[in-house]
C-alpha cells in the first residue's frame, strides 16, 4: 500500500501522523510525506522588490517544509518501523501539488489533516482538504484535530 501523508507541521498534520500510527498497516506498506512550499503570491513588480520578497518567502517556506516533513518521518519511523518512509518537498499551490504527486507517485490513499475552517474562512482562503477530496485520484481521508 502506498499513503501519501500531507503535513504543514500544523496540530492538524500531527493528529494525521498520529491517525497513521494507531493503525495495522499491511506488509510494505510506504509511506511519503510531503509538505507543500508555498510562498507569497508573485506579482508584476517594474523595480523587483516583491521579487525579492517572493524568493525570501519561497526560502523560508522550504525550511519550514523540510523541518515539518522531518519531524513527521522520524516520528513515524521511531514508531512504526515496519513503515517504509520518505519525503518530500515540493512548491506551488497545495490544492494542485498534493493531487499531482498523488497521480504521480500512483498513491492509494492521500491522509490530511483538516484545520476545521468555517464558511467564510473556506470561502476566502479555499480549503486545501475538500479540493483534494474532490480531485484526488485515490481515497482521501481527511483527519480532524480534537
Amino acid at each position: 500500500m502506498k499513503i501519501l501523508l500531507a503535513t504543514d507541521g500544523s496540530s492538524f498534520s500531527q493528529a494525521a501522523v498520529r491517525e497513521l500510527l494507531h493503525r495495522p498497516w499491511p506488509a510494505n506498506t510506504e509511506v511519503r510525506v510531503i509538505s507543500v512550499a508555498h510562498p507569497s503570491p508573485l506579482l508584476q513588480d517594474p523595480l523587483l522588490i516583491v521579487a525579492a520578497c517572493h524568493y525570501d518567502s519561497l526560502r523560508e517556506e522550504r525550511k519550514r517544509a523540510e523541518q515539518d516533513t522531518a519531524a513527521a518521518a522520524g516520528e513515524i519511523t521511531k514508531q512504526s518501523p515496519e513503515l517504509q518512509v520518505t519525503t518530500e518537498i515540493l512548491e506551488g499551490p497545495p490544492k494542485k501539488r498534493i493531487v499531482e504527486e498523488a497521480e504521480r507517485w500512483h498513491a492509494d490513499l492521500i491522509l490530511m489533516g483538516s484545520h476545521g475552517r468555517g464558511a467564510v474562512e473556506r470561502f476566502l482562503l479555499g480549503s486545501v482538504a475538500q479540493a483534494v477530496v474532490q480531485h484526488a485520484p485515490c481515497s482521501v481521508e481527511v483527519v480532524r484535530s480534537a
